[in-house]
């Protein structure tokens, strides 16, 4: 009787987790982009501050590749960045503690405030996608990494708009 009722409950969870769509009210959204605006600044100038020593602060790579078209589509580039940085380099596990944090916190938002769910093992195309299949290069990857994820914020930052859509 008792796994009865946990299963029913289990499923009422699951069903409301998938259906809710909760509005968002202005000062949630401004505070929102105010917070993911402000760690994002932080995080690009730990990214400047860790290029310093590659004397690579004006590198560049090719236009963001990765996709923006949402909370989403931010999580999954957020966490693929995370993925191939690797902290065994001098000064970039704060950096990956960071992304972590700035990912985590845009997945309960967009958890808590968007109907749509993320697909598991989504599958991402670009550039992180050649640096994961040559994340053997350790130094190199994470390098690349720490500029794509550079450009990323640089261009989310110019575009928060993204971040009320889905």
């Amino acid at each position: 009787m008792e796994h009865q009722h946990l299963a029913l409950l289990f499923c009422l969870l699951k069903v409301f987790s998938v259906a809710r769509a909760v509005p968002l009210s202005r000062e949630e959204s401004v505070t929102m982009r105010a917070k993911v605006k402000l760690n994002a600044e932080q995080l690009v100038m730990r990214l400047d501050m860790y290029l310093k020593h590659f004397l690579c602060v004006d590198c560049t790579l090719s236009p963001p590749t990765d996709p923006m078209d949402g909370l989403s589509s931010l999580v999954l580039v957020l966490e693929g960045y995370e993925s191939v940085i690797s902290e065994r380099l001098d000064g970039l596990a704060q950096v990956k503690q960071e992304v972590s944090s700035l990912r985590g916190y845009l997945d309960d938002w967009r958890e808590g405030h968007c109907s749509e769910q993320l697909r598991p093992k989504q599958l991402l195309q670009g550039r992180i996608a050649r640096l994961q299949s040559q994340k053997e290069y350790t130094h190199t990857v994470s390098i690349a990494a720490v500029l794509g994820l550079k450009e990323y914020l640089g261009y989310l930052l110019n575009n928060l708009d993204y971040l009320g859509t889905c």
